[in-house]
């Protein structure tokens, strides 16, 4: 065996181990610090709405075609409103008749007013009676008193002879009128007592009723306000009838048709809203300079040959994996290092002549131009 042999296959294996050594420990670094970072891990993207119902009820008609643009508030699909018109009535003829109860209870509480008002004045009729009462004993009592002297004066004058039976039988007449007189004003005066309790007690109870009618009066308005919501709930499930688109866009496939049933929360259709981005998902090892604002060049597979230009508008804070339904989960003892995809937003130059040309979806090739300093010049 010559020593050539031997010789060059050894330098082949050291330079292979010296490349294979160099490649592993730099190939991060070189990729890192390259000012260009390239993918054709992306796609062209756009908001997509999900428009589903609130309600059951049935499609009543489906106004707009598949995949066709539409303006802010236009009528996508309608459902059957009947039943719903036939609540919203309910409600209002229940509204109409508790405001009828409180306007009526209203008339209820001025007609109490005036029985109270008529109550106190029967007080005031009752207390001058017992006034006037009280002033016809006053000014009988003196007359009672003296005619009563002198019916006894007259009695003894007669017993002795010294006066006759007819100033006897005329003294007697006047005691008796004057104590008639006391009697029938004493009467009076407990007429007019009983009166006056009579209509203080009428006044207690007309108040009382009049506070009844309050009460009333505050059921009612609180059932006025429960009505009044009633129908705002009716009117709002009614406008729940038509779909509507709530921005501008293109609507995607329509799952339902006309005469089909729904229930709350079914999907009827897709709205695709009008604005269009690049999801780019880059490998974690190059976004080492990445920085929001990046000028990013992108080519469409749709449209070889054209070169579309825009800025990194966002970094996703995670990588797609974090984001998956069952992420993965590396403590388990099966740990393979794989290197991960982090989504960057790359929001597209505004340019009128590809309004509508893009379509969610397509693939695309997008090259960042990085901003960031080096690895070297970064500080920890």
């Amino acid at each position: 065996m010559s020593i050539r042999s031997t010789v060059i296959p050894a330098v082949i294996v050291g330079v292979a181990a010296s490349l294979l050594f160099a490649i592993q420990g730099c190939w991060t670094t070189w990729g890192s610090n390259s000012v260009e970072q390239r993918t054709d891990d992306a796609y062209v993207r756009a908001d997509m709405t999900p428009m589903s119902t609130r309600i059951s009820g049935t499609v009543k008609k489906v106004d707009v075609e598949d995949y066709q643009a539409v303006m802010p508030g236009q009528t996508l699909i309608e459902l059957d409103d009947a039943d719903f018109q036939a609540i919203l009535a309910q409600s209002e003829a229940a509204l109409a008749a508790s405001e009828a109860s409180l306007a009526n209870n209203q008339a209820t509480k001025r007609v109490q007013d005036a029985k109270i008002q008529s109550a106190e004045s029967m007080i005031q009729q009752a207390s001058a009676a017992v006034a006037a009462a009280q002033a016809g004993i006053r000014s009988v009592q003196s007359d009672v008193t003296r005619t009563g002297l002198e019916l006894k004066r007259q009695q003894a004058l007669f017993t002795a002879r010294a006066a006759t039976r007819q100033q006897n039988e005329t003294a007697e007449a006047d005691a008796t009128r004057f104590n008639g007189m006391l009697s029938a004003h004493e009467a009076d005066l407990q007429h007019a007592q009983a009166a006056v309790a009579s209509s203080r007690a009428a006044v207690q109870s007309e108040r009382q009723q009049r506070a009844a009618l309050d009460t009333a009066d505050a059921l009612y308005k609180a059932d006025i306000q429960a009505k009044e919501a009633g129908i705002i709930v009716a009117r709002v499930n009614l406008g729940y009838t038509r779909i509507v688109a709530p921005i501008g866009g293109t609507v995607g496939e329509r799952h339902v048709q006309a005469g089909q049933l729904v229930s709350p929360g079914m999907q009827m259709i897709d709205l695709v809203q009008g604005e269009r981005w690049i999801q780019a998902n880059f490998k974690e090892t190059q976004l080492t300079r990445m920085r929001r604002g990046d000028v990013a060049d992108i080519k469409v597979d749709t449209y070889p040959g054209v070169v579309l230009h825009g800025k990194v508008a966002e970094i996703a804070p995670a990588s797609g994996s974090q984001f998956a339904l069952l992420p993965p989960d590396n403590a388990t003892g099966n740990f393979t290092k794989v290197v991960q995809r982090i989504p960057v937003k790359i929001k597209l130059d505004p340019d009128p002549s590809w309004d509508g040309r893009l379509r969610p979806g397509f693939s695309a090739i997008v090259t960042v131009h990085e901003s960031g300093p080096k690895p070297q010049e970064q500080r920890p």
